[in-house]
């Protein structure tokens, strides 16, 4: 290629949010916690103004990486704006008590869907802020709800489930938004600490997480949650009326796909019958739906220990279960599941009144969370898939809700020892 094609180095001064003189001085404060959101403040994680930042790191979670790649390619004009005419949430949520409660509530803003009305003031000043929650109105299509009105265990009602069998719901996007000193006292850690493993597990992606102990808002390049509510949404608050709840980690493969190994999609739309059983007896539904593929371990982990199970001598255990997925990633399970009870929160939930989940995980950060929970749902005997007998009788055998307290037998164990993942 000839030397007077090729495009010289793009030449621009790189100034670092931790260097002197870009600190927060020209940002507002955040005051995590505080009731009024104008003395809490709001997030400005833009990253055209580095003066006025006040978090580490920037919106959309991973996909921030996707907005960087269309800068780069030209398609996306740096210091885009967005125009949020109409796009204001649905259905208003909160302020709850738990709001102002700087311990309650540690990785989502509780402010997130609001601050086009909330900081227009700050808006008006010229500041980019974004929102990290976004509520809708939409409409669920699942087979397993047209089967399950076939065989008459739902029916039609024109409000809660349609004439197409679509169930209507209010859909709520959340991304997340971690306030470094309460998610480090969550975990039972140093601040420092925290600070310094996430700089060098993420290579050294946001120094100012080292440099920069006074900006306490961490927007991590993770994937978010999304909430369907089944009825009203301000009915989630009220403790009189009956809640019926799931909390899901994803399983692609499995939610999506219908993959036969694992029990996930059969849980996730038992769960949803419920829901919309619950909302058409006068009550409220709700899935919390959290991006944590592979028990946070990612997929790619997830189908290297789907191998390991199934080619180790005696093919696919229980007994061995939990060992194959910690031969490979060095821990069982990263969900962590600590974090979780922030979006209940966030709703003003007080009381799970039936709880469609096995897991004790959950089950323990829900209640020691404060919120208290009723009744337990196990998923039905006839809906886990032959192959994921091996998954169900290990989660058993580690803890899992049963509503008799059975631990699997000997027998039950020797009769999925072996069993084809094919």
């Amino acid at each position: 290629m000839p030397a007077e094609s090729v495009s010289p180095p793009l030449l621009r001064h790189i100034r670092l949010t931790s260097h002197r003189g870009q600190g927060p001085a020209g940002a507002p404060a955040i005051r995590w916690g505080a009731a009024d959101p104008q003395e809490r403040g709001p997030l400005v994680g833009t990253t055209t103004q580095r003066g006025q930042r006040n978090v580490i790191g920037t919106h959309s979670g991973s996909y921030g990486v996707y907005r960087a790649l269309a800068v780069a390619a030209g398609n996306l004009p740096r210091g885009h704006r967005a125009d949020l005419t109409n796009t204001s949430p649905t259905d208003p949520i909160g302020p709850y008590p738990q709001w102002s409660d700087a311990r309650r509530i540690v990785s989502i803003d509780p402010w997130g869907a609001s601050v086009q009305q909330v900081y227009a003031g700050h808006l008006a000043q010229g500041y980019d802020i974004r929102p990290t929650i976004a509520v809708t109105k939409a409409r669920v299509h699942l087979p397993e709800i047209k089967q399950a009105i076939a065989f008459q265990r739902l029916a039609v009602d024109g409000r809660f489930l349609l004439a197409d069998a679509s169930a209507a719901v209010t859909k709520i996007a959340i991304e997340p938004v971690w306030w470094l000193p309460g998610v480090a006292e969550r975990f039972g850690v140093a601040e420092a600490e925290l600070r310094r493993v996430l700089f060098e597990e993420t290579g050294g992606m946001y120094p100012e997480l080292v440099t920069r102990s006074d900006l306490e808002v961490f927007l991590p390049p993770i994937g978010g949650q999304t909430l369907y509510v089944f009825g009203d949404v301000r009915d989630l608050a009220n403790p009189e009326v009956t809640l019926t709840a799931r909390v899901h980690d994803e399983c692609n493969g499995s939610d999506v796909f219908g993959s036969d190994i694992c029990t996930c999609r059969p849980y996730l739309t038992h769960a949803i019958e419920e829901c919309i059983q619950g909302a058409q007896a006068g009550g409220v539904g709700l899935i919390a739906y959290s991006r944590k593929e592979g028990r946070a371990l990612g997929e790619v982990t997830k189908f290297l220990v789907y191998n390991a199970r199934k080619r180790q001598e005696g093919g696919d255990r229980a007994d061995k279960y939990f060992l194959r997925t910690e031969c490979v990633a060095g821990v069982q399970d990263m969900r962590f599941q600590e974090l979780m009870p922030d979006v209940l929160h966030w709703l003003g939930i007080r009381r799970i009144h039936r709880l469609v989940s096995m897991s004790n995980d959950k089950y323990d950060a829900i209640t020691g969370s404060g919120i208290e929970v009723g009744e337990r749902v196990k998923i039905p005997d006839a809906l886990v898939p032959a192959d994921a007998r091996v998954e169900i009788e290990a989660k058993i055998a580690a803890g899992y809700f049963t509503p008799d307290g059975r631990l699997p037998s000997e027998d039950d164990l020797a009769q999925v020892k072996g069993r084809s993942l094919e």
